[in-house]
């Protein structure tokens, strides 16, 4: 828990972008049970979003808005300022994958991948503003992959965007030096979400040959470390920590 929030006596506010699902989801929950309020961000799928947050009864808040656009951005962090007055953790995690190969992608997919990156470098310039430097104290836990590392045939921006993620936690972690305020990044590797679930058999299996432990991780696995790193790890600071079963690691 956040030490500014046990000194005011308030609940500690974590905010999980994409946290309707999967990953996302898996960390709203041990966020929760860390003692959080949890902020529970989607754009389009309400249905999951609103159960998961019926599970953290009156600590848990829906959060709407489309990360591409910047003024919808505004609207959001206006509207927790207004109803919460803080948020102690971010967690970046929102994001999705365009497949194809380079000859064949068009120029609109990749603008769709790289605004990904965009929407989460303005949601924590706009936190770190209202919140995060005020309090003198926060979290940011930026969500990027195993293969923004290994690279992966066919996924040409989605790794360069979590190639980018990880050069953001570890820059950012320079500008905010003596701030109080800590940034990481959580990279997972191969795990069970709807994501993985679509890659044909024949893919799965090459996967978890790569894998030492010869399986996929599961969401709660990559949760427990963002709970750890929002909760403790006082001297962890512009790191990225792999989450892949021995697939990677530097």
């Amino acid at each position: 828990m956040s030490q500014t929030a046990k000194q005011s006596g308030e609940k500690p506010v974590a905010v999980v972008t994409g946290g309707a699902g999967g990953i996302g989801a898996a960390c709203c929950r041990a966020l929760h049970a860390q003692g959080f309020r949890v902020g529970v961000h989607f754009r389009k799928s309400r249905q999951p979003a609103e159960a998961l947050c019926a599970e953290f009864g009156p600590d848990g808040f829906l959060l709407q808005a489309d990360l591409e656009e910047p003024g919808q951005i505004d609207a959001m962090v206006d509207h927790i300022k207004k109803e919460f007055r803080r948020v102690d953790v971010l967690v970046n995690n929102a994001g999705f994958s365009v497949n194809d190969a380079i000859h064949s992608m068009k120029l609109a997919d990749f603008d769709a991948q790289r605004a990904v990156l965009r929407g989460a470098w303005y949601l924590t310039k706009r936190i770190l503003r209202v919140f995060m430097i005020r309090l003198s104290a926060g979290r940011i836990i930026n969500i990027s992959s195993v293969v923004g590392h290994t690279g992966n045939a066919g996924q040409i921006p989605y790794t360069m965007e979590k190639a980018a993620t990880d050069a953001m936690t570890k820059s950012l972690a320079k500008e905010l030096a003596g701030r109080n305020i800590l940034v990481n990044s959580v990279a997972p590797g191969f795990i069970e979400t709807e994501m993985t679930g679509a890659l044909s058999e024949d893919m799965q299996q090459q996967i978890l040959h790569a894998v030492p432990l010869g399986r996929m991780g599961r969401p709660e696995e990559v949760a427990e470390v963002v709970a750890f790193l929002a909760s403790g790890a006082g001297y962890i600071h512009g790191s990225v920590i792999h989450v892949n079963g021995g697939m990677y690691g530097v």
